[in-house]
């Protein structure tokens, strides 16, 4: 979706847009770590991000960081202390493997977005996601999930404001901080510890994976690019 179909004018501070599982390919040396079963479920992979990153990064003219590789090699939204850092198939690898796979494909990434941001501050980093409609047995009735720390004041406000903005685009369920919390372990997080609360503004997005491919998805998509448009970089952000 091209940026000149919306028409709206961008938010005052850089933007960076990150998609980090957004594939669900293995490498050639682990393409049989899962069974390809697994690996095109909802554990491989979020279905429908990374098109909805791209939609986002065009509209807002912005850089896109995408993974190349499923989260069950390494997920790249985790902590390298987190438990769920590897899967269970990649965690059977031996100690070895698993810190070639961290310098390889999780360093570069990590990395490369955080410098992305910090040259771009005031900045508002789009952490893109989707989440499967039904999970151990229960209804997920959150169509547009905005996570963020509601400790972060910049966060708050553009949570808020951006929330507005979905809800009088479309008819879409839009929560905060569902269907996770915001301030849980993830990228975001880490660059919260890394970045000024005045000039770093980490939201995380997500889609419920139900409209994906439907012919309501163009419409979903079109109404997160327009409304993140609309939605102003609040005044005395460490602009």
């Amino acid at each position: 979706m091209p940026a000149a179909e919306f028409g709206l004018r961008l938010m005052p501070a850089g933007v960076v847009v990150s998609c980090e599982h957004a594939a669900r390919a293995l490498p050639p040396a682990f393409r049989d770590l899962v069974p390809e079963a697994v690996r095109t479920s909802h554990r491989g992979w979020d279905a429908g991000a990374l098109r909805l990153a791209e939609a986002l990064a065009d509209t807002l003219n912005a850089p896109l960081y995408a993974g190349a590789y499923s989260r069950l090699l390494v997920d790249l939204n985790r902590s390298t202390h987190h438990r769920q850092l590897f899967s269970s198939a990649s965690q059977a690898l031996d100690s070895a493997q698993r810190a070639a796979i961290v310098a390889r494909y999780y360093q570069p990434f990590r990395r490369a977005v955080r410098d992305a941001v910090a040259a771009r501050l005031p900045c508002l980093h789009l952490s893109v996601h989707s989440f499967t409609p039904c999970l151990d047995g229960v209804s997920r009735p959150t169509d547009i999930g905005l996570l963020y720390d509601p400790r972060r004041p910049l966060e708050r406000q553009l949570a808020t404001a951006l929330a507005q903005q979905l809800r009088a685009t479309g008819n879409w369920t839009v929560h905060r901080n569902q269907p996770y919390r915001g301030c849980a372990d993830g990228h975001t997080t880490a660059l919260r510890r890394q970045l000024p609360a005045t000039a770093y503004a980490g939201l995380e997005i997500e889609i419920n994976q139900r409209w994906v491919d439907t012919p309501e998805w163009p419409h979903l998509q079109r109404t997160v690019c327009t409304a993140l448009r609309a939605t102003p970089w609040p005044d005395g952000a460490g602009i």
